[in-house]
This record gives structure tokens, C-alpha cells and sequence, in this order.
């Protein structure tokens, strides 16, 4: 009978806990708070935050605090929606490049993984896609995430990236001998469809696919196709009827058009595309996540980095390209969202990106809606983050000056919650 009371007792303390924290009133006083869905900087603002998602928001004169919150005073900063990246390795050490890579475990990975959440979370990115991971170390750390085991942004996963044998996807550095082959390889449709299927058994929240070459990965060239349109085809329809978005690695011409018309719901890096391809992404409101920050790192840190002689070869004719022609699919009028590649740079300099977006042509309002309301509907989530909005997660930032005049203010956030939690504030 003891034991019994004891089991009760500690479900009753649970149940009390859990309706605690769902209850528990935070109150935000907001010096300047970005609106990203109008696209303006309202003045003297409240915030009301009732668990873990906005309750009300609005003037500080008639927005009173509930009794018995708790203030948190930011008159002195400007506070926005936490940030979005939608092209993300949380598990890849960018130190560990080339053949470095062959001695990292699947284990290993996963457990850089824990260090690169946090430090993506307390940059002020509370919500990644993580677009590729060996041994579904990315999928191990969502759920570890989700558990409150470790601290980390929300994440939508991918598990392997699906691609050809050979391709950018499969494993190339190891000789004929050892006849490994990559764990994400599919050829054909009906090969590429059962691969899409074993990603979403084992907790893929996304499909990623290669369809062209790449820079960090041996023996392919970035511009040629890898996948056929059949290939895509199949793979798009597998994924899109259980309820998963495709995100298509692309950086050649031919590639970016048969996975747009393929139906892939984004392309990734797209360095090579064309004024034939941006008014198609345009017309299928297929969205563009081009990582234009990441050059720096090559050509400064990837020899250090252990990264291959030709691929850093690849980046030297690709990089300026790329940046070239953001410009020009900004200007065209496709739609756009951020992604950095974070894991081939260190994690948690994701918002050094922001410079170049302004420099390639968005306004910094602009570069900010592509990491919040752009990515949240990209990511099929724009219920829940994305806007500081009634009902939506009180996943929020701040920092000193204004972003929405300087983009690149954030790179200095000073204030993190996550969920109504904070997590960094200075």
C-alpha cells in the first residue's frame, strides 16, 4: 500500500508540475519589436506568454502585465521572431573534412551534434532543417532535443540524403576494394522510392535528395545532373504522399529544372541557375535556399580544414557564381528562404550570412523574412513559428541595435528563448 500512495503521490506532484509550467505568465517589454509579416518596427511593445506560446501581443499602454508574471525588460533592444536555417549538418564538424571524415563514427558525429545544437540555439536560431546525417544522428538529436535531455533548436530532419551510386551523396574516398557504398544510395525509381520510405520509417521529417554534383564530395563536377527526372519524379510523389516536403541538391542548370519540375518544394544552393530556371521556380513557387556566406570558409579555412585540393578547386569557380546569382533570383521574384550549410563553417555563425544577402541585393527587412515567415512556410510550419503572433511558440530574440536598418546586428543577439525558456541573456 506504501508503494502504492508513493506512486500516486509522485503522479499528483508531475501533474501539478506540468500544469505549473503550462501556466506560468512571462511578460516581454519590447523597446522595438520587428513585425516580419508587415514588414515594419513597431515601438514600446508588449509581449504576453502564457507556457510556452504567445498569448497577446501589443502596445506596451494596453497590453498591461498579467499579475503575478514575470518581466522581462528589453525596452532597450529591438526584439524579433527567433531565426529559421533551413540547410543544416548540425552532426558535421567542419574541421573534419575530406578524408579526415573516414574516422568519425556515426556515434562520434552525433555527439558533435550535442555542442553545434546549443551554439546554433544561443545564436538565435531556434528552429533548423537539417538536411543530411549519417547513422540518423540528426533524427537521435531531435528526439534527444524534444526529451529536454540536451538544449537545441526544433528540428525537421532528414536522416541520409538520398542520391546515385557515386554521386555526391554515396561515400567516394575509399578505394574499389573496400566496395562500400553509402547507406542513402538509390538507383531507379522504384530503388529511389523504397529509399524515401526507409528515411520516413526511421524518423526522416524531410527528404533530401542530391540531383546534381557537388563541391565537398570526390570525383563529380557541382554542374552535372545526377538524377534522371523519373528518378525525381518518383521520389517527389513517394515523399509528398506520406507528408514529406523534398529539399533537392542542385547546383547545375539541368538538375535545378528537372527537380523543379519534378516537384521538389526547394532547391538547395542553386548556384547555376539560369533566367529560364528562376522564372520557372517562380511560376511553380518552388523556393531557392542558396548558402552564400559559406565561400569564406573554403577558400579561408578549408585547406586547414582537411578539405579535398579539388574540391576547394570547385569553390573557387562556383562561389562568386553563386552570389551572382542570388542577386538575380532575388531580383526575378523567386521565392527565398535562409540557409546557410552550417557544418561546412562553425556552427553558430549561421548569421554571418546576412551580410551577403544585403550585399546581393535584399533590404535587411528582407534578409529577415527569409529566415523567419519565408523558411516557417517552407517548412510547413508557419502555425507555429516564424512571427512573434498569438499562438504561435514564444521562440524570441533581441539584440542592442536595429536589424531591420543593419541585418548584420544579428550576429551579435543578446536574449534567446526558446518555448517561453530562456536560454542566453546578456
Amino acid at each position: 500500500m506504501k508503494l502504492k500512495h508513493l506512486l500516486m503521490s509522485a503522479a499528483i506532484l508531475g501533474a501539478v508540475a506540468q500544469t505549473s509550467a503550462a501556466d506560468q505568465v512571462t511578460v516581454i517589454r519590447a523597446g522595438k519589436l520587428v513585425d516580419v509579416v508587415a514588414g515594419t518596427v513597431l515601438k514600446d511593445q508588449t509581449i504576453v506568454i502564457t507556457g510556452e506560446r504567445i498569448s497577446a501581443v501589443g502596445p506596451s499602454a494596453s497590453t498591461p502585465a498579467p499579475a503575478g508574471a514575470t518581466v522581462i525588460d528589453l525596452s532597450a533592444q529591438t526584439v524579433l521572431p527567433g531565426l529559421i536555417d533551413m540547410h543544416t549538418h548540425l552532426t558535421a564538424d567542419p574541421y573534419m573534412g575530406g578524408y579526415n571524415s573516414l574516422g568519425v563514427s556515426d556515434t562520434r558525429a552525433a555527439l558533435y551534434g550535442v555542442r553545434a545544437a546549443r551554439k546554433t540555439l544561443e545564436a538565435g536560431f531556434t528552429t533548423v532543417r537539417n538536411v543530411g546525417a549519417g547513422g540518423f544522428g540528426d533524427v537521435a538529436l531531435r528526439d534527444a532535443i524534444n526529451d529536454g535531455d540536451f538544449i537545441g533548436p526544433r528540428m525537421r530532419t532528414a536522416g541520409y540524403a538520398i542520391g546515385i551510386k557515386g554521386g555526391h551523396c554515396d561515400e567516394n574516398l575509399l578505394p574499389p576494394d573496400v566496395n562500400f557504398t553509402g547507406r542513402g544510395v538509390a538507383d531507379g525509381p522504384w530503388e529511389a522510392r523504397a529509399k524515401v520510405r526507409e528515411m520516413a520509417k526511421y524518423g526522416a521529417d524531410v527528404i533530401k535528395i542530391c540531383a546534381s554534383g557537388g563541391v565537398l564530395s570526390k570525383g563529380d563536377e557541382p554542374g552535372a545532373q545526377q538524377y534522371t527526372l523519373e528518378e525525381m519524379q518518383a521520389i517527389v510523389n513517394e515523399a509528398h504522399k506520406l507528408g514529406r516536403k523534398v529539399a533537392a541538391h542542385a547546383h547545375g542548370t539541368s538538375a535545378i529544372h528537372d527537380a523543379i519540375i519534378a516537384g521538389v518544394d526547394s532547391i538547395e544552393h542553386a548556384s547555376l541557375i539560369d533566367d529560364v530556371n528562376i522564372k520557372l521556380a517562380k511560376e511553380k513557387g518552388t523556393y531557392l535556399v542558396m548558402d552564400i556566406y559559406n565561400d569564406d570558409f573554403i577558400l579561408q579555412e578549408g585547406e586547414k580544414a582537411g578539405m579535398l585540393a579539388e574540391s576547394i578547386e570547385k569553390e573557387k569557380v562556383i562561389g562568386q557564381l553563386q552570389r551572382d546569382n542570388f542577386r538575380k533570383a532575388f531580383q526575378g521574384g523567386a521565392k527565398m528562404a535562409f540557409g546557410s550549410d552550417s557544418g561546412v563553417y562553425p556552427h553558430g555563425d549561421n548569421a554571418k550570412q546576412f551580410y551577403y544577402m544585403t550585399k546581393y541585393g535584399m533590404t535587411s527587412m528582407q534578409a529577415i523574412q527569409a529566415a523567419t515567415i519565408n523558411a516557417a512556410d517552407l517548412l510547413g510550419w508557419k502555425d507555429r513559428v516564424g512571427s512573434i503572433s498569438v499562438g504561435k511558440f514564444a521562440d524570441i530574440i533581441a539584440v542592442q541595435g536595429n536589424p531591420a536598418d543593419n541585418a548584420t546586428e544579428l550576429t551579435k543577439v543578446s536574449f534567446v528563448m526558446k518555448g517561453g525558456a530562456v536560454i542566453r541573456q546578456q
